[in-house]
């Protein structure tokens, strides 16, 4: 089977894309870049994103899922955004509450109550 590693870097873009993650050279690879390989060979080495930001990108990729901005969301939709971000792990980071509700325009206390109605 003949490789175009190029082609394979232009099918994961999208997902890269969504992801945070960026292609790097071999150059500039890093320990915590991953190696994508077909058949022993290396086709693309991938940089996942820092954790910095990493909430800002969440709550990115719930909106465009969700097809609107977080502050022009509905009370249902808003729901719907906070079980989203809670099914991506984004509440296990610091002070994720209380960003979460200054995105949304509405208190940590209604974040608080989506999630209890989430988990019961």
């Amino acid at each position: 089977m003949t490789i175009d590693p190029q082609s394979i870097v232009t099918m994961l873009q999208p997902l890269l894309d969504v992801l945070g993650c960026r292609v790097v050279s071999e150059a500039d690879c890093e320990g915590s870049d991953i190696l994508l390989t077909i058949e022993g060979r290396v086709v693309a080495i991938v940089r996942p994103p820092a954790l910095h930001g990493a909430l800002d990108r969440l709550i990115d990729s719930v909106e465009r899922e969700i097809g609107t901005a977080v502050t022009d969301m509905d009370r249902e939709h808003k729901q719907l955004a906070i079980r989203l971000l809670d099914d991506r792990g984004a509440f296990i980071l610091r002070r994720a509450v209380e960003d979460v509700a200054d995105a949304m325009g509405v208190s940590r206390i209604t974040v608080y109550n989506y999630l209890n109605a989430i988990h019961r």
